[in-house]
């Protein structure tokens, strides 16, 4: 790139050197500064410096000071001259002659007006020989063309210059004081400038992307079309041809610079054709700043023969258009209230690298009302911030949409720029959904999506978490209206949540309260099949749903259960779900106990099979008479019969042929199918079926507990359970033995007494006898029936009072054992001495009628002795294997109680009365 650019620097220079001796050098091109001249411009009232002025109108007036210090050695000549094109010399009275030595010159200038017919104007400074001016005149009017151009090349080489200078400047300072800015900056200033950089330069580190940026400075200029069409275009010939064929190499930066090379080198071709034995022509690059023209020279002036000319373009002289500005976005809105506001714009880089547009400010109109006047705010071009910034802040506006207008002077003619779309705030304008306004959930960071009228006003946003201070939020806004908050709830505790929106140009921020919750349900799915009366609703944290509603269904929560990591909600339906289509879409609304509102999709199964029970029996083999026990609920169903129920059918309407009754305990542990095809189902009619099945046969001996029932379809879809009874074992009863005092227990004496849980006297139960778990007896002592009606409670249904009729076996009481009259717990009894059968004494013989047979216990065992019933404080009555009374409460088998304490012998077992 070096040697490329060093290539064209000379080629460059090769022109200038075509007819002179001199050796010329290869520096940087237009990087010696001239001398320093001064130019105002007036025209009508109005004075602009120089800087300020895009061009020259006839009867403009020029105050041209030619400004070099006091200890200037030679003397310049400074020849102010108009040209009126190519083709018609300029007449002897359009040059003006001015002695910048003088007093005059040097401190009040001169003034000259732009003649009528005038097109161009230039400044000559030539060192002051004899016939100077002569020959400068006559250099003029011998080839006007040759000048013509020379002016016009100049002025556009000076425009182009000015953009680099700026571009150059805006990458120096930056790097020096804020590099991490330095990529944003720079490409803004391209964009405004028409620069074209090198991207690669922004992957080197800070302290060399600098360098790399102006590297090839002159390669960066772009093509400005709209600069170009204020002068002629240029023409071409062999040697810019061949320069210009040079510099749209790829090497040589592909064209870029051809603009600015072409105006340089075509400006150095017409000047060296003008060579004579006393004067060269060298250009001079004008870069005005404020009423200084700030030469810029190539080569350093000689001031021997051949003598130095600096040449000087003033702006050109005719009507001026200026560029068209454009907003980078025009779709794009901007907030009025913002400090410094930026309105990017583009494609005027003339506006950005001169000062010939001037006084901008944007015109912001206030509509719906005619009687306000619109609102000015001082603008200034700044290429570094890629566009108009506000110098002052904007007042106070109206709310709302509002559009501004750019407009200032170019040169001396108003200019209108572009429009620009603005947006002033109001408070209160920022609102939830109704989904997030109960979203925020602690554990995480939640994203609130915020609405309004626009975003672009938006400063910063903060958030403030239950037991915890104020802390920036995260923000950004995808769209005008919208507004994304990240609210910071990872580490926070459940409670009230306050989010501030704070926005340019209103003292205090908009305040939006919430509440964080603990973590919310996530809802899996409701599913359910058309007509149910219940539904499944699946997910995780369902014990916080309070209600569901599906196509104006609620369902309300009933049981919840865990299986496989997922809660399995029932929620009962308040009316028929019939009206739900199956396979249709629909999406349940779950609320939640803290009021928030979750959506779970619905899955809609077809109708599942529904019966209804109509009557059940269970048939013994014996007669109802031969049973002594009588069922106290029509419930419960013994399993030793044949039970017997009918169903019918509700969906589908008639009884299908391959539907299977399903019939199980409550917890599964047995269950059996019956069909049409065993026999276990029998159609009565179309849509009712008899079912029959000996339970004892079908599960064992074992079943008891709650039984239910329901239809299984053809497809394996089951249907709701309905419930069927309760299956209960019966003891096998065998007799009944009592005495004929109604105060004195009786003995019962059966199989599988373990079955009953307890028994009493009257239905109310109020002094029952308990039956010991694991009971392996076949006798127990129980309370004496009232009309030969025993009550039990069976343990396969304790809640349920059973009636057993027995016929009762009367027997007589021992005398030892007739009630006292004044009952007491007796004392130790003391150890008779032994005597044999044969020495008993026949007082102690129990008389016939009044002795009470011993229980068949076994011979081994002792007689319990047993206390008057009168001394039982609890007043039940207790089984004994070895007598009829025993402590209420109590229930044991003959032959399995101890004998009592100090009692020796055995009774001898009565007779029966």
């Amino acid at each position: 790139m070096v040697y490329m650019r060093r290539s064209l620097l000379f080629l460059i220079t090769v022109s200038f050197c075509l007819t002179s001796s001199l050796l010329c050098a290869e520096a940087p091109p237009f990087d010696l500064s001239g001398p320093k001249v001064e130019v105002h411009v007036k025209r009508g009232d109005l004075t602009l410096p120089v800087s300020e002025v895009p061009n020259l109108l006839p009867g403009d007036r020029l105050w041209v000071h030619p400004d070099l210090p006091e200890s200037q050695a030679t003397h310049f000549v400074l020849v102010v001259a108009f040209l009126r094109g190519s083709t018609n010399p300029p007449p002897p009275g359009w040059f003006a002659r001015v002695e910048t030595w003088t007093r005059q010159a040097h401190d009040e200038g001169i003034f000259v007006t732009v003649p009528a017919e005038a097109q161009q104007a230039l400044l000559f400074l030539a060192p002051e020989t004899g016939g100077d001016f002569n020959t400068l005149r006559k250099a003029v009017q011998d080839e006007p063309g040759s000048f013509v151009r020379a002016a016009q090349d100049l002025q556009a080489a000076s425009w182009e210059r000015m953009r680099l200078e700026n571009y150059l400047s805006d990458v120096k300072i930056t790097s020096q004081f804020d590099p991490a800015a330095l990529k944003v900056r720079a490409e803004m200033a391209a964009r405004s400038l028409g620069i074209k950089i090198n991207e690669n330069c922004f992957a080197k580190p800070y302290d060399q992307q600098a360098s790399c940026l102006s590297q090839n400075s002159e390669g960066m200029v772009l093509d400005d079309a709209n600069a170009q069409s204020l002068l002629n275009q240029l023409t071409t010939r062999s040697a810019l041809d061949l320069v210009n064929a040079l510099s749209s190499t790829t090497m040589a930066g592909g064209g870029a610079y051809s603009p600015y090379i072409g105006a340089i080198v075509d400006t150095a071709r017409i000047l060296s054709s003008l060579h004579t034995a006393h004067f060269q022509y060298i250009p001079a690059l004008a870069l005005p700043k404020t009423d200084s023209l700030n030469l810029r020279l190539n080569m350093p002036p000689s001031f021997r023969n051949p003598k130095s000319v600096v040449v000087v373009a003033l702006p050109p002289i005719g009507e001026s258009r200026p560029e068209p500005l454009h907003p980078v976005d025009p779709e794009a809105n901007f907030c009025a209230l913002k400090p410094r506001i930026v309105l990017p714009a583009e494609g005027a880089p003339l506006i950005f690298a001169t000062e010939m547009a001037h006084d901008l400010y944007l015109q912001v109109e206030i509509s719906g009302d005619q009687k306000a006047a619109a609102i000015n705010v001082p603008l200034m071009a700044d290429p570094s911030r890629g566009g108009l910034v506000a110098t002052q802040p904007i007042p106070k506006l109206p709310t709302g949409e509002l559009v501004g207008v750019v407009r200032g002077k170019w040169g001396f003619e108003d200019w209108e720029g572009p429009q620009y779309r603005l947006f002033s705030p109001a408070p209160e304008m920022w609102t939830l959904p109704p989904a997030d306004q109960t979203a925020l959930v602690v554990g995480r960071d939640d994203i609130l999506h915020f609405e309004g009228q626009s975003s672009v006003c938006v400063d910063k946003v903060e958030a403030q978490t239950s037991g915890s201070s104020m802390t920036a939020a995260d923000w950004k806004s995808l769209k005008l209206g919208t507004l994304d908050v990240t609210v910071p709830l990872k580490n926070a505790s459940p409670g009230p949540v306050t989010v501030a929106i704070y926005q340019y140009g209103l003292l205090k921020p908009d305040h939006v309260a919430l509440e964080a919750y603990d973590a919310e349900a996530s809802l899996a799915g409701l599913t359910l099949s058309s007509g149910d009366k219940s539904a499944l609703l699946e997910g995780t944290r369902l014990d916080e749903v309070a209600k569901a509603k599906v196509d104006g269904i609620t369902f309300t929560p009933s049981t919840l259960k865990r299986a496989e990591n997922l809660d399995q909600l029932v929620m009962n339906a308040e009316k028929s779900t019939a009206s739900l289509e199956p396979l249709k879409s629909y999406i349940a609304q779950v609320e939640l106990k803290d009021a928030r509102t979750l959506k779970a999709p619905v899955t809609v199964e077809p109708p599942r099979p529904r019966i209804t029970l109509l009557s059940k029996g269970v048939q013994q083999e014996s007669s109802a008479a031969d049973q002594p026990v009588q069922l106290g609920s029509p419930d419960d169903l013994p399993i030793d019969g044949r039970l017997v129920f009918f169903l019918r059918s509700v969906v589908p309407e008639a009884f299908p042929r391959d539907e299977k009754i399903e019939v199980a305990s409550n917890d599964l542990s047995f269950h059996t199918t019956l069909a049409l095809t065993d026999g276990s189902l029998m159609l009565e009619n179309s849509d009712t079926a008899e079912a029959s099945l000996e339970p004892i046969t079908r599960f064992g001996s074992s079943a008891f507990g709650p039984v239910r029932v329901r239809a299984i379809a053809s497809d394996g879809a089951a249907g709701d359970w309905v419930p069927l009874g309760t299956f209960v074992r019966l003891p096998g009863f065998k007799e009944l033995r009592c005495p004929r005092s109604l105060s004195r227990p009786c003995m019962l004496s059966g199989s599988d007494l373990f079955l009953a849980e307890s028994f009493a006297a009257s239905p109310s139960f109020d002094n029952p006898t308990d039956v010991p778990p694991a009971f392996t007896g076949m006798q127990l002592i129980v309370p004496h029936p009232v009309n030969g009606v025993l009550y039990l409670k069976l343990r396969d249904d304790p809640a349920t009072v059973q009636s057993v009729t027995l016929p009762v076996i009367p027997v007589a009481l021992p005398a030892s054992e007739a009630p006292k009259p004044h009952p007491a717990v007796p004392a130790a009894p003391v150890e008779p001495p032994a005597t044999s059968p044969s020495e008993t004494s026949p007082s102690e013989t129990p008389a016939p009628g009044t002795a009470e047979p011993s229980s068949p216990a076994t011979p081994q065992a002792a007689p319990q002795a047993i206390p008057p019933a009168e001394a039982n404080p609890t007043g039940k009555a207790a089984a004994s294997p070895s007598g009829l009374s025993a402590p209420a409460g109590s229930a044991a088998t003959a032959g399995q109680g101890e004998a009592s304490q100090g009692a020796k012998a055995q009774s001898p077992a009565p007779a029966p009365n």
